[in-house]
């Protein structure tokens, strides 16, 4: 009889003997065929879930394909419709924040004349949106797209100058207010600065380059005592967030214009106000209290003096865009290399006529007929300035800027849109 020895082992070197009959080995048979069962399954089991987690990447993107707003042959044919001209030498114009107050005027008008206009704009929180649509449904009413979508997306601004040819960039989106850069510091960094920079990118890298106009703002001048204020004024003492991406703006574009040739007009406003206006405003916002009975509140600077505004109405601020747009000269750049100089300006657009906040309550006192309850405290350290006052020389001389609206005319107009627009009858709501 074999020994156990021979059983296991087999004399010839290099071959396995097994007898199946043996009890030890039926129950190594049966260990080794669970152990390969196993194996096989776990086999089976990875390969499953790679095939899902392939598979949920795969659903995943195309979730993220699908769910893009803009794109298609559709969208493509609204684009080129929109920008397409109708006045000899007409412009073609990308509006960006066209949904926005100066953007919606500002597009109205260049249609008006027979310039092509397509609209960017997102539509943001920052105050009510529906606002922002009822204006977008006056565009379209004019035969104006807006596209839904952020500056930020290179991708889309991409695709818009891959569409349309444009011959200018009249670039109005910002994440505005001085006060709540306190509250949200990141989203003016987000689409002041990084927003801004992303659309020039997208002019720098077209062919041709677009001309560039864009807003910037008083508040650029902060702590500034010198009145009025001149754009050869010194403009390192920003007061707010605000003030200071604005005033990294007007960095960063003359950067642009330097390397890549892009033509490029700053506009420093004052204080726009007019029908379809920003509720964050004063203006609005007293507006809006006075009708419903609740006190507005006032503030004042030290020593008890007034804050006084270059309030300057809406029609004038888009005289002097569509001046800009017609004076800013090409871009000397090539598909992002720069071939020549090219202009860059920066203008100041005011009234030239600072009022103090509480004429400006009373002057709505006596268009809204109601009289206003006033709450009169010192001015809080939150970035705003006790005044502002623009010297408009340089627009004068190079666009041809004259403001014809004083505030009393323009807060007649802005009160009897309000009016209209929020269904009051003789002061009341009408329901």
């Amino acid at each position: 009889m074999p020994s156990l020895q021979d059983e296991l082992f087999p004399s010839t070197p290099g071959k396995f003997k097994i007898d199946r009959n043996h009890p030890m080995n039926r129950h190594f048979h049966r260990c080794f065929a669970s152990t390969t069962t196993m194996f096989f399954w776990a086999l089976f089991l990875i390969a499953l879930t790679a095939s899902y987690l392939s598979f949920q990447s795969f659903v995943d993107s195309g979730s993220r394909y699908f769910s893009v707003s803009w794109g298609g042959i559709q969208w493509e044919k609204q684009l080129r419709h929109s920008a397409q001209t109708h006045r000899p030498n007409g412009l073609s114009v990308l509006v960006t924040g066209a949904a926005g107050f100066v953007g919606t005027h500002v597009s109205l008008a260049l249609k008006k004349r027979g310039d092509g206009v397509v609209g960017l704009d997102n539509f943001n929180s920052y105050y009510d949106p529906s606002l922002k649509k009822a204006r977008k449904s006056l565009l379209s009413d004019h035969g104006i797209f807006v596209v839904h979508g952020d500056l930020n997306d290179a991708r889309l601004l991409e695709k818009l100058f891959d569409v349309v040819v444009f011959s200018h960039v009249m670039h109005l989106a910002a994440q505005a207010g001085v006060r709540y850069a306190m509250e949200n510091p990141n989203s003016y960094v987000h689409s002041n600065i990084a927003g801004l920079v992303t659309l020039l990118e997208a002019c720098k890298s077209a062919n041709p380059q677009p001309a560039v106009v864009w807003a910037s703002s008083s508040s650029v001048y902060g702590l500034n005592e010198k009145v009025p204020f001149s754009e050869s004024d010194r403009t390192d003492q920003p007061a707010s967030l605000y003030a200071a991406t604005k005033k990294a703006g007007e960095e960063i574009t003359h950067t642009y214009n330097h390397i890549y040739g892009l033509s490029i007009t700053g506009l420093r406003f004052f204080t726009v106000y007019g029908p379809w206006g920003r509720p964050d405003m004063a203006y609005f916002s007293f507006t809006r209290n006075i009708l419903q009975g609740k006190p507005i509140t006032v503030f004042r600077g030290k020593n008890r003096v007034d804050l006084a505004r270059d309030f300057t109405y809406i029609d004038d601020i888009v005289k002097g865009c569509l001046g800009s747009l017609d004076t800013s000269g090409k871009s000397t750049g090539s598909g992002g290399k720069k071939t020549g100089p090219a202009a860059y300006r920066i203008f100041n657009l005011g009234n030239t006529s600072p009022v103090t906040v509480p004429t400006l309550v009373s002057i709505l006192e006596r268009h809204l007929k109601v009289k206003a309850k006033k709450n009169v405290v010192e001015m809080p350290g939150n970035g705003d300035v006790p005044f502002t006052h623009a010297n408009i020389s340089s627009a004068r001389k190079e666009l041809g800027y004259k403001p014809t609206t004083d505030l009393q005319t323009g807060l007649k107009k802005f009160v009897r849109w309000y009016l209209s627009y929020y269904g009051y009858n003789h002061g009341k709501p009408v329901n």
